[in-house]
């Protein structure tokens, strides 16, 4: 069976990894990167629908939201070319963030307050109306970077120049206390499959400091959600989104990430995602304990009500190593060495790529460090230990990944 997996990503380096598992697979991936095209057919293209044609595979997965939003389901589905995904405007629920919360009040679906201010005077009026800290977001696509948490009002004004620079309208939302979880299902519109909880690291510094980051690491726990709260997220959230795109015409399906805070009162959604998360994946995929294909197909053509996902108990932990200057002025083009050394964790290529055969650094998040263990503190302490193995200049990571969850064992 022939696969076609779209991005270039840890995530997708994370599926494809996953995927070449599956019996009779015959993989393919565009563009991919170095660490893909150890197990995968990686086709220097981002033209899509050419290489799907050419190479006609049975199944196309969507990894990152660009192509999401940009049609890529809408196209395939038209040459009749099976595809995972969800349309254009069923991605919507990611690409707008205003779209997201008109969903979210039409479902009943709990979410902080919020005000949308299309310029910068009617922002200035509507902070009045909030307590600091205060949450201002872009609206559109921003690779988890359009969102600021003012503490003072002169972080706020300074947040308002940077964010309109980036959309039209943003959103200025309550501030909420508690832990945050990201919640991912696999629906075909109908039915929904929930993945294991999983937990990112936004911010670039130790601590939740700095600014946010498209995620500097994650770590997959059944501990995370107990399983009332897991009813109650899929009850209250999962199934009313499901349920109210496909009453308005747009039915989702794909992966539905529900970015959440677990608050004194229960879950309420921050955001929602059209895709899997980056590097919740690379978390995912080592625990899960059964082949992924089955549940993929069945959602690509109505039939997820047959299949089920099995997960191994040992929780695990991808930390993510970053370029000099990321998130703001990332410097590429550096060697990357030692990854000959690293034999016990799994490393997932993000931004690399080879130049006169060497592996250097091409993007922010470069490498996604992996392992899983018995225990949380044992998987931490695996994904981090290798780590030294490592080197390219200016390489950065949180030492904290995971510390959250401590408190539960």
């Amino acid at each position: 069976m022939r696969i076609l997996v779209i991005g270039s990503g840890g995530r997708e380096h994370a599926l494809c990894w996953k995927l070449a598992q599956s019996p009779g697979v015959h993989l393919y991936a565009a563009p991919g990167n170095p660490g893909i095209a150890h197990i995968a057919d990686t086709l220097n293209s981002t033209d899509y629908l050419s290489a799907a044609k050419k190479y006609r595979p049975d199944l196309t997965i969507v990894g990152p939201e660009a192509p999401l939003v940009a049609g890529i389901v809408d196209q395939f589905r038209e040459q009749g070319l099976a595809i995972l995904g969800p349309t254009t405007a069923a991605a919507r629920i990611e690409s707008s963030k205003a779209s997201a919360k008109t969903i979210m009040q039409q479902a009943g679906i709990p979410t902080p307050r919020h005000v949308i201010a299309e310029n910068a005077a009617d922002a200035r009026k509507a902070l009045r109306h909030f307590d600091l800290p205060v949450v201002l977001k872009a609206d559109g696509l921003a690779a988890g970077k359009g969102v600021v948490i003012a503490n003072t009002a002169a972080e706020a004004e300074a947040a308002l120049h940077s964010l309109f620079s980036l959309s039209r309208q943003i959103l200025i939302e309550e501030f909420l206390t508690g832990e945050e979880v990201s919640f991912i299902a696999l629906t075909d519109g109908t039915a929904i499959l929930p993945l294991e909880p999983t937990q990112d690291h936004k911010t670039i510094h130790d601590g939740d400091q700095g600014p946010n980051t498209g995620g500097m690491g994650a770590y997959s726990d059944s501990r995370i959600l107990s399983d009332q709260a897991r009813q109650r997220i899929l009850e209250t959230i999962m199934e009313p989104a499901v349920r109210t795109m496909a009453a308005q015409g747009t039915p989702f399906s794909g992966f539905l990430y529900a970015g959440l805070m677990m608050t004194p009162h229960g879950p309420q959604v921050l955001e929602f995602n059209a895709r899997l998360g980056d590097p919740e994946t690379q978390a995912l995929m080592l625990r899960l304990d059964c082949d992924l294909l089955p549940a993929l197909e069945a959602a690509a053509h109505g039939r997820l009500h047959e299949v089920k996902l099995t997960w191994k108990p040992d929780p695990s932990v991808c930390v993510v190593l970053a370029s000099a200057g990321y998130p703001g002025n990332v410097r590429t083009g550096d060697p990357i060495t030692g990854l000959d050394h690293v034999t016990k964790s799994t490393v997932f290529h993000a931004g690399t790529k080879f130049h006169e055969d060497i592996l250097i650094t091409a993007g922010g998040r470069v490498l996604g460090v992996t392992a899983a263990a018995p225990t949380l503190p044992a998987a931490i302490a695996a994904a981090y230990a290798e780590i030294p193995e490592i080197h390219f200049e200016g390489m950065q990571y949180r030492r904290d990944i995971g510390q959250k969850g401590l408190k539960r064992w």
